[in-house]
């Protein structure tokens, strides 16, 4: 670690503004906004057909995309793995990555959130009923957003999280692909059970060898060996952790993609899982052990606080067009 690299051993976070909106907002959508076959309208009022496959066999795909501060982060990079995880799943989009791109928009101002957290999906949708013929189904698109959201709020970020390392193992993928980003989430629902029931917050999953690969919305880096080691296979290629690997490079940071054991997490000098719903998080204690001295490490720390310390100063930031997004949808 270099010196560029030294920080306090505090996590920080950057002052948002108060929330705003340049057009008045109805007062129905200042839960959230959603939007449902080619419709706006609030989030609790979003439904989708009891047939569609996307809920009978979680075929569908999804982003979760973050605004903070009146931005979105990387917001072309989401709508370009969006699309990505479309042709994966042979799926063709009922809008254009344009309109896409002004639903995401609307969708934050409607409930003229500052800070929101945005989800847009692809379901495969349903053929005609007595057919099981995929080529037959009409893929459908939907969003929502809601206030931003956090994998752990800020004090528990302060104090770090407890993981578990369940020994389920995460859908493989010979089976699903894990750049897909997908709903296969079963193994992580009952792996947070697991977790609960062994007194943690959250869990990681193993894959069939053994290896430790990803978590319910996060990626995992641990520093083994002064060096910082984060799953390369068989996990989704977070842009929280796209963005960490950049900054560690800036940083002078050293860090690997590879194969990461549950004993070297374990007896990890620090760990942190990097997320969409909160940016770079503090692992203190694991299997109900301490990480080192059981307190947020200093290379986490650095990144924490770089990590938002950029974007409240534009990095990879979209500004949210207040008052017109919806124009031409």
């Amino acid at each position: 670690m270099n010196k560029n690299a030294q920080s306090p051993r505090t996590l920080v976070w950057p002052t948002p503004q108060a929330s705003f909106a340049a057009r008045p907002v109805e007062q129905r959508f200042t839960a959230g906004a959603a939007y449902v076959d080619g419709q706006f309208c609030p989030i609790e009022e979003a439904r989708i057909p009891l047939l569609d496959w996307g809920f009978l066999r979680s075929d569908a795909c999804q982003e979760t995309i973050s605004a903070w501060d009146g931005s979105f982060f990387r917001l072309q990079d989401h709508l370009d793995r969006f699309q990505r995880s479309i042709g994966r799943l042979r799926m063709t989009s009922p809008e254009s990555p344009d309109q896409i791109r002004s639903i995401v928009h609307e969708l934050v101002v409607l409930p003229g959130f500052r800070n929101a957290y945005v989800q847009i999906i692809m379901t495969r949708g349903r053929p005609p009923i007595g057919s099981r013929d995929l080529r037959l189904c009409k893929n459908r698109f939907q969003a929502f957003s809601m206030p931003y959201m956090w994998v752990a709020p800020p004090d528990v970020q302060t104090r770090g999280m407890s993981l578990h390392i369940s020994k389920r193992v995460r859908v493989p993928p010979q089976s699903v692909d894990p750049l897909v980003k997908h709903y296969h989430w079963l193994d992580f629902q009952m792996g947070l059970f697991d977790a609960y029931d062994a007194g943690a917050e959250t869990v990681v999953l193993r894959d069939l060898d053994g290896h430790v690969t990803e978590g319910p919305g996060f990626n995992i880096f641990a520093d083994v060996e002064g060096r910082l080691l984060t799953p390369g296979h068989g996990v989704l290629d977070g842009m929280t952790r796209r963005s960490t690997l950049e900054l560690c490079r800036d940083l002078g940071l050293e860090v690997v993609e590879g194969k990461l054991m549950p004993e070297q997490l374990r007896s990890a000098n620090e760990v942190f899982l990097t997320t969409t719903a909160g940016g770079v998080i503090p692992v203190t204690m694991i299997d109900n052990c301490k990480i080192a001295d059981g307190t947020p490490g200093p290379k986490t720390v650095c990144l924490h606080t770089e990590y938002w310390k950029r974007r409240a100063a534009g990095w990879y930031a979209e500004p949210v067009v207040y008052g017109h997004a919806s124009e031409g949808l």
